[in-house]
């Protein structure tokens, strides 16, 4: 295949992996709605929603660093494919019982659990064939059209999902995941994922046991300062996005009476951020400090949670309320692009490719191993002491722990040229 052939291909890449991403988030954004506030519903109870992000948490948390080692071990594509089918046979398992006995919280945490080992295998997979799909000029707006097609789903599918939960059955959301994922596995089967990989940067011909193989992940992480210290960013900060989690759906949906529809359209506003985000980095050049960007970005999002009180503060209408948390989310969801794509790109290119898999899955198991305890937590203590005594204090730590984490020597570990730019200015100064 020539250059000229490749770089073709790759173009088809970049919109066939965006538009795949787009169908099947599409499909998911109306699952997860539905079932959260099916859930509300039915309990009405914070910990009953908990419960439900922890089935959605701690199986990617055990499975993450097996998952990479698949992924750097056998063929991206096939693991991909083979992902996406099994979570539309447990959705339509899911369904005919529905139709048949009818659900329980039972069984729709083992579905939850079942989704996310499915998808602990997709996105892992994806996240490591990027590189292999797109030449590397192109890897930053391969992760903004990722960004961009996962806000443009959360935009559609609460505001659907408000729609559908207040005026159909509920195994209209059901119909839509199935719908989504049968189209993204048909798009996913054309794909190359070796397009741009050079010899020897997978592990499939290496004599290696699954047991050495991650051990060398570790190694190869412990080799990189520049990745522990990401990856032990995340495992604090991710404890504190616990009290948003969980008290964003709390706050707006069980404590202020907002309807389904409004709440959705108020979460579509998150991801209508994100798509301004996303749309961001698909035109600008790479950033030049993107440690610093996600500094930025947490330092906001700390601030963006202590305004979610507001209106248990004082005294709002009811569109009063919705306008606001609708800014508030669109603010939320910019903060987020500018921590999560600027990380990405830098870990790609900080990765080589035969270690992709394995790095991201212990990036993924470690970043994560606070959460469901987090959730576990922070479900309990909106219950016990109220949302203003737990939104607030976390706000307060998530802005220590990022001015912690990421001080002036954190970031110039990763970018060494900050110090050499302060020099430079002292200098000139003195002058």
């Amino acid at each position: 295949m020539t250059e000229e052939q490749k770089r073709k291909r790759a173009t088809y890449h970049l919109w066939t992996f965006g538009l795949s991403k787009l169908i099947a988030s599409f499909g998911g954004s109306v699952y997860v709605f539905g079932i959260s506030l099916y859930i509300l519903t039915l309990t009405g109870s914070a910990m009953s929603f908990a419960i439900n992000l922890i089935c959605t948490i701690l199986p990617r948390t055990l499975l993450a660093p097996f998952a990479g080692y698949i992924a750097d071990r056998y063929s991206k594509k096939a693991i991909v494919v083979t992902a996406q089918g099994f979570s539309v046979l447990i959705v339509s398992g899911l369904l005919l019982y529905s139709l048949q006995i009818g659900l329980s919280l039972g069984i729709i945490y083992l579905a939850t659990v079942l989704l996310t080992i499915s998808s602990t295998f997709t996105s892992l997979t994806f996240t490591a064939s990027i590189t292999g799909l797109v030449d590397p000029p192109r890897i930053q707006r391969a992760s903004a059209i990722n960004q961009m097609t996962i806000s443009l789903s959360s935009i559609g599918g609460p505001v659907l999902g408000g729609i559908l939960f207040a005026f159909a059955p509920f195994e209209w959301f059901l119909l839509i995941f199935i719908a989504g994922f049968a189209v993204a596995v048909l798009l996913e089967a054309t794909m190359n994922f070796k397009l741009f990989l050079k010899e020897n940067q997978e592990l499939g011909d290496i004599p290696e046991s699954m047991k050495q193989s991650m051990l060398s992940g570790f190694r190869y992480i412990k080799a990189n300062p520049a990745i522990g210290r990401v990856i032990t960013m995340g495992l604090f900060v991710n404890f504190f996005f616990g009290a948003l989690i969980v008290g964003m759906p709390y706050v707006i949906v069980e404590l202020l009476q907002i309807e389904s529809q409004h709440f959705g359209i108020i979460e579509a506003f998150l991801a209508g951020g994100m798509l301004l985000g996303g749309l961001f980095f698909s035109i600008h050049k790479q950033l030049k400090f993107p440690l610093n960007s996600a500094r930025n970005g947490l330092l906001l999002v700390s601030l963006v949670l202590a305004m979610f009180t507001v209106p248990l503060l004082f005294q709002m209408s009811y569109m009063s309320m919705v306008f606001f948390y609708s800014a508030i989310t669109l603010s939320l969801g910019v903060c987020m692009s500018f921590i999560n794509t600027p990380l990405g790109v830098m870990m790609q290119q900080l990765v080589e490719d035969g270690y992709k898999g394995r790095v991201f899955g212990v990036m993924e198991t470690v970043a994560q191993a606070l959460v469901p305890l987090s959730i576990l937590l922070f479900g309990m203590l909106f219950e016990w002491v109220g949302a203003i005594a737990v939104l607030l204090p976390s706000s307060v730590g998530l802005f220590i722990i990022t001015l912690i984490m990421l001080r002036r020597k954190v970031l110039a570990i990763i970018h060494p040229e900050i110090l050499k730019g302060e020099d430079e200015i002292m200098k000139e100064v003195s002058l």
